[in-house]
């Protein structure tokens, strides 16, 4: 971490962590805030969902809820990067504040509820994404609909010739009774008219489902089922949690869902089920926890094909993405392993 990025985050830690955010996003694309050299290596290099990526690090849905900062982030060395949530409307979300740094837990809770300017803002934005740049989309409901499912379908069909993948987010905390749609006849069903909207509008990219990390066992046999019977491209494992387990924090009992450190046995304990459950047919894009290469090694040799994170920048910084990177690279050479598709799964027994 340079002196820059060590000075620029404890000034954005002085301040409200929303205001922070927003500061971060507003100097990444007025390009003040310093950028990464990158990392690549021919061992990083995979395929996901039909998808050729660098390398199997991306930027999870949340830090650009507007896609507004493409342009830094297709720099940033990440091998892809998912924006939004974006909704049909735009909504201002639930009242501030609402973003909490859990600093000795090396953690965030959260509970915006889904603040986003719609998705007919974003979209110029969408269209104007830069060549060569692996992007999703984080695919919303608003919160006072009466088809949510619909939603999801409408902004898809709106956006998804600008993509590169969509995933259906039924696993937010902070929307209330989104995570219904998680059990096994809601999700079929939801599924199925994403899909047919998909095909409707002419649209071949992947649809990824991102679920709980509060699931119990036969929620994962549920959402396994699905997604092999659904046609998804793959699961997303996972969103945030609802539990505070283990957590020092004065911030710890703020309602909304919890990410960053204490979530990574959680998420990847997930995350091995489902690839357990689904026997590697489906690809599983692993998130929670991730601010190492040996944790990015973790959830890949748990059945991830590749890997998100977000939290750990709010401590670590853009620096963060190269170090993972460069240390993953190493783990996967020192283990033997020409290439990360050979890695995913080979410890997945370890979580089960």
């Amino acid at each position: 971490m340079s002196l820059i990025e060590r000075a620029g985050l404890a000034l954005m830690h002085r301040i409200d962590p929303e205001t922070a955010h927003g500061l971060a996003l507003r100097a990444l694309s007025s390009g003040l805030a310093p950028l990464p050299e990158s990392y690549g290596s021919d061992r990083l290099r995979c395929t996901v969902a039909g998808m050729t990526l660098a390398n199997p690090l991306g930027l999870a849905a949340g830090f650009d809820k507007n896609a507004e900062a493409l342009a830094p982030l297709s720099r940033a060395g990440f091998g892809f990067v998912e924006v939004g949530a974006l909704t049909p409307r735009a909504q201002p979300g639930n009242p501030k504040p609402r973003l909490f740094r859990l600093t000795e837990d090396r953690a965030v809770i959260n509970r915006f509820g889904f603040n986003n300017r719609g998705m007919d803002d974003a979209l110029p934005r969408l269209a104007a994404r830069p060549k060569g740049m692996v992007l999703g989309l984080n695919l919303g409901a608003n919160k006072d609909s009466d088809d949510r499912a619909e939603d999801f379908a409408r902004v898809l069909t709106r956006c998804g010739a600008h993509l590169d993948f969509a995933t259906v987010n039924v696993s937010s905390p902070n929307t209330e009774k989104l995570r219904d749609l998680q059990g096994k006849a809601a999700l079929s069903a939801l599924l199925a008219g994403v899909m047919a909207a998909r095909a409707e509008a002419g649209l071949t990219l992947p649809v990824f489902v991102k679920i709980a990390p509060d699931l119990d066992t036969q929620g994962l046999e549920d959402v396994a089922e699905v997604a092999l019977a659904s046609g998804v491209a793959g699961v997303i494992a996972t969103n945030t949690t609802l539990s505070r387990d283990g957590l020092a924090s004065a911030h710890k009992a703020e309602a909304g869902g919890m990410s960053g450190a204490p979530l990574f046995e959680r998420s990847t304990r997930v995350l091995a089920r489902l690839s357990d459950l689904t026997g590697g047919a489906v690809p599983l894009i692993g998130v929670g926890g991730v601010a190492s290469g040996a944790d990015a090694y973790t959830k890949i040799r748990a059945g991830a094909s590749a890997v998100q994170l977000y939290s750990a920048l709010v401590y670590e910084g853009l620096s963060l993405v190269p170090r993972i990177l460069r240390e993953l690279d190493a783990l996967l050479a020192r283990d033997g392993f020409a290439s990360v598709a050979e890695a995913v799964g080979s410890g997945r027994k370890d979580w089960l």
